[in-house]
């Protein structure tokens, strides 16, 4: 079916790299076939739905270049510890949700006493006391409880969870890094109906905010979970799915490679590799240790060294994989760096949050493309002003990378940061959030700067019809604005997936 959209607001977009330089100002887009067929004002087409945009602004769609999609979903149905201020603080709400818990949350019998009850988003760094599992057998009786911190690099158990998931004599019941991931990927472990219809709606949601599209680096076997989305009817949203190295065999095997089309909106992305922690869990790999650590551990933790590194990544490009690293310190992102280049390959790096100068550079020189989040920086301000008091210049260096050639991809890291691409583009902008003065400002990057880093597609004859509708102009918004930008339709592949116009 052809769609005709009247008066459109397609002046901004040439921030944004509209394809048809001689179009400005309030025009037509004719769309057939899922693409966009004409530009131009005064359009008519007798066989085309008809939609007055009356001078509302469009942009091209949004994507979102980092999320854990599973886990998103997952944690919308879980208690949120995010305003929690203590360790005594967070085990006082589990005690009042458990008291008040429904039988039913999310699709799933969370009264039942075999599962765990789960919290998520608590941040630790600041907290003036440590968490422990004795806290938690003080207010859960015979339940087990799990809470999962914001970074999602820790998890904080109480002795019946920590029998569970095979951890019965760990001193506190913190885990971080690998044994944290081995605990929340059993989490996820619900029935695939229950599962995937928390995905569908999440992703409902992200389109009502203008999302066409997502990076999904769920640490699982990403294949199957979105062919049997597919099947059953999940079509809101582009998915590009992450590859990690313990499923790297089984997609070298299946012959997958990175941009390979699997069907209309599935598409194979690249191998996930994680080689250091988080600032908010002081695990990421640092030069400087972190005040007040010491021990083997007080540069944070180099989970996955180069040498494990360089043979990973070479297997996977030999096979057209093509491969994403997690580094956050600033040692992690100098030895991720050496390696691509010892390998003579781009690549990409997810985070990229602390860095030295010196390396900023080489970003640009081997071709390496910088996938960060924003809204991290308002996240962690606090933890970085503790943790690396004095070099914080060096932290969230997005206008900076972005002066220096590096080619930026926005996302969020959800569910560390909503999956929402204005919380995310006006964190880059403004760099501040409830009603702080910006942090480090001399960072921050325009309004076309961010979204060029959140879209892929162009506004011209020929191209894809993915499009979003705003309610208002993006360039003359401000930070809390952007946040609160109203998206009236989003368009995917020409067919409406929200729709208020």
């Amino acid at each position: 079916m052809s769609v005709l959209l009247r008066n459109a607001n397609i002046g901004g977009a040439r921030d944004v790299g509209l394809a048809d330089s001689n179009v400005s100002g309030y025009t037509d887009i004719l769309i057939e076939a899922g693409r966009i067929a004409r530009i131009a004002p005064g359009l008519h087409d007798g066989s085309a739905e008809t939609v007055d945009l009356e001078g509302r602004v469009v942009i091209p769609g949004l994507w979102d270049n980092h999320v854990h999609m599973s886990q998103w979903a997952f944690a919308s149905s879980t208690l949120s510890l995010a305003a929690a201020s203590s360790a005594r603080q967070a085990a006082e709400m589990v005690s009042w949700a458990l008291a008040a818990e429904p039988a039913m949350r999310g699709g799933v019998d969370r009264s039942d006493m075999s599962s765990p009850f789960v919290g998520t988003a608590f941040h630790d760094a600041l907290w003036p006391d440590a968490p422990h599992r004795t806290a938690l057998d003080e207010v859960s009786g015979s339940r087990a409880v799990v809470l999962l911190s914001n970074d999602l690099h820790c998890v904080w158990l109480n002795s019946v969870a920590l029998e569970m998931y095979g951890f019965a004599d760990h001193p506190t019941g913190v885990l971080r890094e690998d044994d944290a991931f081995a605990v929340s990927q059993r989490l996820l472990a619900a029935p695939d109906a229950v599962l995937d219809g928390w995905v569908d709606s999440a992703l409902r949601s992200a389109a009502t905010r203008g999302i066409v599209g997502i990076v999904d680096l769920e640490m699982r076997w990403n294949l199957d979970d979105w062919m049997r989305r597919r099947r059953s009817g999940s079509d809101s949203t582009r998915i590009e799915f992450g590859i990690y190295a313990q499923h790297l065999d089984r997609a070298i095997e299946l012959g997958l490679r990175t941009g390979q089309q699997l069907d209309e909106l599935t598409s194979v992305g690249r191998l996930k590799v994680v080689t250091d922690g988080s600032l908010g869990t002081r695990t990421a790999f640092c030069y400087d240790e972190y005040p007040g650590l010491s021990g083997p551990d007080s540069h944070g933790l180099l989970t996955l060294p180069p040498h494990e590194v360089m043979p990973l990544i070479r297997r996977a490009v030999n096979a057209g994989i093509e491969p994403t690293v997690h580094a956050i310190g600033d040692h992690a992102n100098a030895l991720v760096l050496d390696a691509y280049e010892q390998l003579g390959i781009p690549g990409r790096i997810e985070h990229a949050q602390l860095l030295r100068e010196s390396d900023v550079a080489r970003f640009a020189q081997l071709g390496i493309v910088a996938s960060v989040q924003p809204e991290h920086a308002m996240d962690d301000r606090d933890i970085a002003d503790r943790f690396w008091e004095g070099r914080t210049q060096r932290s969230f260096m997005v206008r900076t990378l972005l002066d220096a050639g590096v080619e930026l991809a926005l996302g969020s890291d959800a569910p560390v940061a909503p999956l929402d691409p204005w919380v995310t583009i006006a964190a880059a902008v403004a760099r501040s959030r409830d009603g702080r003065a910006p942090w480090h400002p001399e960072q921050a990057i325009s309004v076309g700067d961010a979204l060029f880093a959140s879209t892929r597609t162009r506004i011209g004859a020929g191209e894809v019809a993915d499009l979003v509708v705003l309610d208002a102009d993006p360039w003359a918004a401000s930070g809390d604005d952007l946040r609160r930008m109203p998206v009236a339709a989003t368009i995917l592949a020409g067919r409406f997936t929200h729709r208020d116009v």
